[in-house]
């Protein structure tokens, strides 16, 4: 019998009863591959290491509690890490700079909590989906740009002040001017990042990568004896992680601009990047569960502004570490608590051995996920959809690189509304829902008028969510001319689920368009002539 079909997993104490050993061991699993991420995100984000660690924990064991998914890990991502490093650097770098860096985050925390009370999740519709792949790539390649010369051995001092651009131009002095004895490291340890998601072997892949480059790198580092052989940026250091805890943040930057920029950008990214990756997890979980996004949003700032008082880097429910999560065996919410207890627990007795980890081996681990969110796939996958989406991409990568991530999502916008509105749509239709809504003889009759594109997505889905199950609903184009591939895939989402619940979908009118490219899924508009 199909896994959804079955019954779903009890929630509370009663699923940590029933499902007790799939998901501490989930948990575990999912332990190995957060604990080096964590440490690597955060002072990728020029935050004391431990900080993202931190983060994890309250992710685990404090927001699991009150999430809106079940299968999600929150935590600390690559995907913050420029707005994170940015926001640091602004304002000074170092201690001061972690500490008002955290006062950006207390509010920006706080106001995600509000917009989840407000019920803004849905808002994550709005931004089409070629602009937000465009930034994650853009932040795969700036991620990539610092970090492999860390990977490299070269000292993060060399780099300071260097942006994407310059640190791109210096890579290859770097690449003939490596530090051997770290260098080696690094790129041991990037191989085996690369070669392990190959592996067939069942066995093999129960073993998170990352954890098998510190089974690696930890000894290599006695070896070639970093502590006394090399300068301190080629270990992590710790300190004194339970003294530094307490209230860290300063506010004393709330009234410049930069303050207010910042907060907007992690409210922003943050909010969509968590609530799109809990769209993900809901379409691989075996149950098919659907998340509560304000929820979770409620949950993620809740946890959020708690991080940023104590020291942590923000957190959202972070992809890779969730569907992990699946692909461990995870059935409950209780995974995420089990791994932020084991997180928990290696800060209690394992920093001395985690401050034996090689900072070229977390960079490494860097450099793949960069590499992974900034695969040529993406770009072809892209141009599959069709040739707007492809250029809505590339505009948004070039701009976040060169600016930041709020210009390269503002600018990827302006550019999917230029191409509406060269395909037809209208200025009055950009943002409004227009459609004719009928139910007869126990059937709905939705007929769609004029566009029906990602800016008024919001306005459709409140239509859809009125359709009972069950039913037999037919869906009309018939009256509109443009149709994008944000709708698109809404609408295949859409009568997925409501099919599976028993109900019919009839779409209708298509044969009146043409389609931007061969794939399934690609904008359209209405033929000429």
């Amino acid at each position: 019998m199909d896994t959804s079909q079955q019954s779903i997993p009890k929630d509370g104490l009663a699923g940590l009863k029933e499902n007790f050993k799939y998901d501490f061991m989930a948990g575990f699993f999912v332990f190995l591959l957060a604990l080096p991420l964590s440490l690597g995100i955060a002072k990728a984000g020029e935050f004391p290491p431990a900080m993202g660690v931190l983060t994890a924990m309250i992710g685990g064991l404090l927001v699991a509690f009150f999430a809106g998914s079940s299968l999600t890990i929150k935590g600390p991502a690559a995907g913050l890490i420029t707005i994170v490093a940015g926001c640091v650097m602004e304002f000074g770098g170092g201690i001061e700079g972690w500490r008002m860096a955290l006062g950006v985050m207390v509010v920006a925390g706080f106001l995600q909590v509000v917009i989840g009370f407000l019920k803004a999740g849905s808002l994550s519709d709005f931004f089409p989906h070629s602009a937000v792949h465009g930034m994650l790539a853009a932040i795969g390649l700036i991620i990539i740009s610092k970090q492999a010369h860390i990977m490299l051995g070269i000292d993060p001092a060399d780099l300071k002040g260097m942006n994407p651009v310059a640190l791109y131009a210096a890579l290859p002095k770097s690449l003939m001017n490596p530090n051997w004895p770290i260098a080696v490291v690094g790129l041991i340890s990037l191989a085996l990042m690369l070669i392990m998601p190959k592996i067939k072997n069942p066995l093999a892949k129960k073993i998170p990568a990352p954890m098998l480059v510190l089974l690696i790198a930890i000894p290599a580092t006695i070896f070639f004896d970093y502590k006394t052989t090399q300068g301190a940026h080629a270990l992590v250091q710790i300190g004194d992680f339970w003294g530094v805890l307490g209230f860290n943040a300063d506010f004393s930057g709330i009234g410049t601009v930069t303050f207010w920029k910042y907060v907007v950008m992690f409210l922003v990214i943050g909010s969509l990047e968590s609530c799109l990756t809990v769209k993900a997890i809901d379409n691989m979980d075996p149950w098919k569960r659907q998340s509560h996004f304000n929820k979770d949003l409620i949950a993620v700032g809740a946890g959020n502004t708690l991080a940023a008082v104590l020291g942590g880097s923000p957190a959202i429910s972070e992809v890779a570490r969730s569907s992990a999560n699946i692909g461990f065996g995870a059935r409950t919410r209780w995974a995420n608590f089990f791994h932020g207890f084991f997180l928990f627990i290696s800060m209690l007795l394992m920093i001395p051995i985690i401050e034996m980890i090689p900072n070229a081996a977390l960079a490494a681990m860097l450099v793949f996920v960069g590499w992974r969110l900034a695969h040529p796939h993406e770009f072809f996958k892209t141009y599959k959809i069709g040739s707007e989406q492809l250029t809505i991409f590339v505009v948004t990568i070039a701009v976040t690189v060169a600016t930041d991530l709020l210009m390269g999502v503002a600018s990827g916008i302006l550019v999917k509304f230029l191409f509406h509105i060269v395909n037809g749509a209208k200025l009055s239709n950009l943002f409004s829902a227009r459609y004719e809504l009928k139910e007869e003889n126990d059937k709905y009759y939705l007929t769609i008028r004029d566009s029906a594109i990602f800016s008024n997505l919001i306005g459709f889905k409140k239509v859809f969510n009125q359709f009972k199950p069950g039913k037999e609903v037919v869906i009309d184009f018939q009256n509109a001319n443009l149709v994008d591939h944000t709708f698109m895939e809404f609408l295949d989402h859409f009568e997925d689920e409501y099919t599976r619940g028993g109900g019919v979908i009839d779409v209708r009118g298509f044969e009146r368009f043409e389609p931007f490219s061969s794939h399934p899924l690609s904008g359209r508009k209405v033929r000429k002539g």
